[in-house]
């Protein structure tokens, strides 16, 4: 009768710690290669700061595992103690949304090597980035070469400079402008409208908005996308 009773007890134990696990809909697992020693730090932006949703030590094994409970996708961050180092490559920005995730990275190209599965909008933020990595690096390009023809007093050739650069930046908009129209399905779309191009013509946030499914509308960023273009409205017609 006390076997059965241990028994019992400890099937109880079991379904409830299988009751709590499965109260977790964010399933995480990763590596840092190269990580021996230090900490990992999951976080969310909460207003305007950071907090910390979960920590992991890393002890000898680079592989990590978090479970976590976020109520619809969500930017989150994926933040390396690194200890004494001075690197300030030690912020991996990824899209969660509820489901199994991986990501899979190194000690040091801890943003520029990472690898995320297991989240559609977070790969087509990771498309989106892609596009903007090349306008940033032409935009560079275009401002060494500005910086070069007004050393030299060159002033035709900087100003064939600017007006490059400034159909760089238009082109730049558009191109976000068409990538969140195109992805109102996804709650990446009004999260790179609040981020990327807040500063866009009304306009243009307004087709964004009217983009959004009714499911992204109710979203965390769709709701802040729609504050966000009132106010912004309001503004306007207080300086008219």
């Amino acid at each position: 009768m006390k076997k059965l009773l241990i028994a019992a007890l400890a099937l109880t134990a079991l379904v409830a710690c299988d009751k709590k696990e499965s109260d977790k809909n964010l399933h995480l697992s990763g590596k840092v290669e190269g990580l021996k020693q230090g900490k990992l730090y999951i976080q969310h932006i909460v207003d305007t700061s950071l907090v910390t949703l979960d920590s992991i030590t890393v002890e000898g094994d680079s592989n990590f595992k978090s479970e976590l409970q976020i109520s619809e996708p969500e930017m989150l961050y994926l933040t390396l103690n690194r200890g004494v180092s001075k690197s300030i490559d030690n912020v991996l920005p990824f899209f969660a949304e509820p489901g199994t995730m991986t990501i899979e990275t190194t000690l040091k190209e801890f943003y520029a090597k990472a690898k995320i599965t297991g989240s559609k909008n977070n790969d087509l933020y990771s498309d989106f980035m892609k596009i903007r990595m090349r306008y940033n690096d032409e935009q560079n390009k275009t401002l060494s070469l500005s910086l070069l023809a007004k050393k030299v007093n060159n002033a035709q050739k900087l100003d064939s400079l600017n007006q490059r650069a400034d159909k760089l930046t238009v082109r730049n908009y558009l191109d976000a402008i068409n990538f969140a129209v195109n992805n109102g399905k996804h709650e990446v779309a009004p999260y790179i409208a609040l981020t990327e191009i807040h500063d866009a013509n009304i306009k243009y946030l307004d087709t964004i908005q009217k983009s959004m499914s009714p499911e992204v509308a109710k979203s965390k960023y769709g709701k802040q996308l729609t504050t966000f273009i009132a106010e912004r409205k309001k503004l306007e017609q207080t300086q008219n």
